[in-house]
């Protein structure tokens, strides 16, 4: 294991602690000698290991008096929230509160999408979109379904309708988002509590009513914003299964790492 590997892992240890409030906002943090110690490493390599986490965001150096931890959740932007989100598993209550608070701000934002782009009867880039939703079903219909590349390609979907309607910042907003979830396991899993075909039958509705150019009634958009709602109320309930366990599940599986963004 290269120096850079332990690095990186104790600063994910110490970050953790953080996370989940074993070392609460203003609490010094351990030492060099400390980190040292603990970790059987030597000195150097502990300044290493406290100047990563600061440049995580998680502390504050402070001149005679070493570091301390910072305000993460108050102060924190998205990446440090990235990394809180991974390092809260040990905490389901914590991760099932940041998981919910995810999900909400992709409901706001891929609804927000999919309306604007109905409403705008645009249609240029309907081919593509046709392209994608087939790749979809084909993924949808293997055994197992493969989900995080289904996900990976419903992110990309909607990144490609914000692109036409030109909402940069939103398109922002979502891969930042995407890699959020894509960083849990348990996140990917929640997303799909409702079945895989439904996602494809979903997108070829939308393709259809793009493809005739005549935005959908006030009745029917509603309808639409409430299924969206359940279906979001279905995936929070599914991840919180799978963060407390349960007799069929155990534990929360292991962190892997993907990109939404790639």
């Amino acid at each position: 294991m290269g120096a850079q590997t332990v690095v990186a892992d104790v600063a994910d240890e110490l970050a953790r602690r953080v996370a989940t409030g074993e070392l609460a906002p203003g609490d010094l943090m351990p030492s060099v000698r400390q980190v040292a110690e603990e970790f059987e490493m030597n000195r150097a390599t502990a300044q290493l290991v406290l100047g990563k986490l600061e440049s995580y965001g998680f502390v504050d150096a402070h001149r005679g008096r070493g570091f301390t931890v910072r305000d993460v959740r108050r102060a924190g932007g998205v990446e440090v929230y990235r990394r809180l989100f991974r390092l809260s598993m040990p905490a389901p209550e914590l991760a099932a509160d940041m998981f919910r608070n995810i999900v909400e701000t992709e409901r706001m934002i891929v609804l927000d999408a999919l309306i604007a782009y109905t409403e705008s009867g645009r249609g240029a880039e309907l081919e593509e979109l046709r392209e994608e939703v087939e790749e979809l079903e084909i993924l949808a219909r293997a055994t197992p379904p493969d989900h995080a590349r289904m996900l990976a390609l419903e992110v990309g979907l909607v990144r490609r309708l914000l692109t036409e309607l030109g909402q940069s910042m939103q398109r922002a907003v979502l891969n930042s988002v995407g890699d959020l979830l894509f960083e849990v396991p348990e996140a990917i899993e929640a997303f799909y509590a409702v079945s895989p075909d439904l996602h494809v039958l979903a997108w070829q509705a939308l393709l259809a009513v793009w493809e005739t150019g005549t935005g959908p009634s006030e009745a029917q958009l509603a309808l639409f914003e409430d299924l969206f709602g359940m279906y979001h109320d279905r995936v929070v309930a599914r991840f919180e299964e799978l963060v407390f366990g349960s007799p069929a599940t155990g534990t929360h599986a292991v962190p892997v790492r993907h990109s939404a963004t790639a």
